[in-house]
């Protein structure tokens, strides 16, 4: 059987004896399930990333004109040292 005491104090459960007897139980059934996993040969199998065959698409990356501080202010209301002005918010 397996001992359940050091999960239930990671989970902060205050499990029965009884309650503790079942997990354990089924614990030890999952992992007799899948310790036939262990005996499969998988060295030349590549990880899997995804099941779904698809690559993302990418745009180019072309260089465009940018906006100069100069332009992008020249509709703001308040400006100081270069920047928006705006009220103040927090006291």
């Amino acid at each position: 059987m397996i001992d359940v005491k050091k999960y239930e104090a990671m989970a902060k459960l205050n499990l029965s004896e009884t309650e503790s007897q079942i997990i354990s139980a089924r614990a030890e059934k999952l992992i007799d399930r899948y310790s036939t996993l262990e005996s499969i040969d998988t060295s030349n199998v590549k990880p899997l990333v995804t099941v779904l065959d698809i690559q993302n698409v990418l745009r180019d990356d072309i260089v465009k004109k940018a906006i100069t501080r100069e332009e992008l202010l020249s509709n703001a209301p308040e400006q100081y040292n270069g920047y928006f002005r705006v009220p103040k918010t927090i006291d």
